[in-house]
């Protein structure tokens, strides 16, 4: 079996005040530590793809749809961040580069930076997927397209949404009810009406809930993986053996009939 290593380097876009003491630019110093800790804590000697989780730059967070210019401040060159890289993967510390919560400008410019000055071209992006946020499909799977760059689907399941445990309440322990700033996006007025048809077609079909959302991010042409996450070995399980699930052109079809009726209701 093959194992592949990948872990981040966590932007100034999320404030996160755990992470290396506070909200960190993506510059040399910062990458050098980051990469250094990681090694430390991973216990290896390389790690296969390093992502940089949220752009140095601002852009528009969780649920967030609206692009707001007087965000917009001093931020790395782009081309600056890919020169300390290239570095970091010379000294045979990285393999890889990927990119998280990215938007088509970021994807265009980090690909045009790396061919024009001969740097380290990124082959991944971890955005958010899902049969509720299904954004990826328009200006960024061109970006992907033309740039070769494959998308690593997180939160294929919606943070749960998409098995319907949430249609009756906020069940205790889990996640959105653990922490309730953590999943607005789908706490939004068309996502119960959304997820219940997708239900219905899960049902039609007698496949799970989970199963049939895992298999159809999985069928995307520019999918090569997901990211799932589960709290119990039964969802681990579960998760696990939508592998075997392969959606037809029919189940397909009724699921674009939903999204055309409610188009991304979790952005």
């Amino acid at each position: 079996m093959q194992a592949i290593i990948a872990t981040k380097i966590a932007g100034p876009g999320r404030g996160f005040k755990w992470v290396r003491g506070g909200a960190k630019a993506i510059d040399r110093d910062n990458i050098k530590q980051a990469v250094d800790d990681s090694l430390k804590r991973l216990q290896t000697d390389y790690i296969d793809l390093y992502q940089i989780h949220w752009p140095d730059r601002y852009v528009p967070r969780f649920g967030q749809t609206v692009f707001d210019p007087t965000q917009v401040g001093e931020t790395v060159p782009i081309a600056e961040q890919l020169a300390v890289f290239d570095d970091v993967i010379k000294a045979g510390k990285i393999r890889y580069i990927g990119l998280s919560n990215e938007t088509p400008w970021g994807v265009a410019q980090f690909s045009n930076a790396a061919k024009q000055l001969g740097l380290p071209k990124v082959v991944s992006i971890q955005n958010a997927y899902n049969l509720l946020n299904r954004v990826f499909d328009g200006a960024l799977a061109e970006a992907v397209y033309h740039e070769e760059i494959g998308l690593l689907a997180y939160s294929p399941l919606a943070f749960g949404f998409l098995t319907g445990k949430y249609l009756n309440g906020k069940p205790e322990k889990a996640r959105v009810t653990l922490f309730e700033n953590f999943g607005q996006r789908y706490l939004k007025p068309k996502v119960s009406q959304a997820v219940s048809a997708y239900i219905e077609i899960a049902k039609r079909h007698q496949l799970s809930p989970a199963h049939l959302a895992l298999a159809f991010v999985r069928s995307r042409w520019f999918v090569p993986s997901t990211i799932i996450g589960a709290t119990t070995l039964e969802q681990l399980k579960e998760n696990l053996e939508s592998v075997n699930v392969v959606l037809d052109k029919d189940i397909l079809e009724e699921l674009d009939i939903v999204d055309a009726q409610s188009p991304n209701p979790a952005p």
